[in-house]
């Protein structure tokens, strides 16, 4: 763990130091081992934890891609190609999920237990890569 933040108000998350990338998949994304795509461009690794009813920004991103897997606990998700948000549908434990560049998202904790997922930022800009100013929120609970 190269990073932690536990001060975030839906949770927080473990910045995972990226030469651990390729256990990580192995440990979490095995479906990935040999997928050409995410063994060719940066990658950064972190571990997700939502509060119960906590929702993170209704988002997307300019510079990433995202990967998320709900690895204990429960958490929602919301996915779109506008910003219209539709309702939230569950995460199923152990389920892969991919966010290409410039859709809408956002990641809820469920009603009564934490959620855990594994996430792994997918850079599509390798000259600029995304960081947390490549957040673009059409909503926030917390005003940010």
């Amino acid at each position: 763990i190269k990073a932690t933040d536990d001060k975030r108000p839906w949770g927080g998350f473990f910045v995972i130091d990226e030469n651990d990338t390729p256990k990580f998949i192995k440990l979490f994304f095995p479906e990935l081992n040999n997928n050409e795509t995410i063994n060719t461009g940066k990658l950064s690794p972190k571990i997700l934890i939502i509060a119960p009813g906590k929702r993170l920004s209704w988002q997307y991103h300019h510079r990433r891609s995202e990967l998320w897997k709900l690895i204990s606990g429960e958490a929602k998700m919301v996915i779109s190609d506008n910003d219209e948000e539709p309702a939230a549908g569950i995460i199923l434990p152990g389920e892969f999920i991919e966010i290409k560049q410039g859709r809408r998202h956002r990641l809820i904790g469920a009603d009564k237990q934490w959620g855990i997922v594994a996430e792994i930022w997918q850079h599509t800009n390798a000259n600029d890569p995304s960081n947390e100013n490549d957040i673009i929120r059409l909503q926030d609970d917390f005003g940010r």
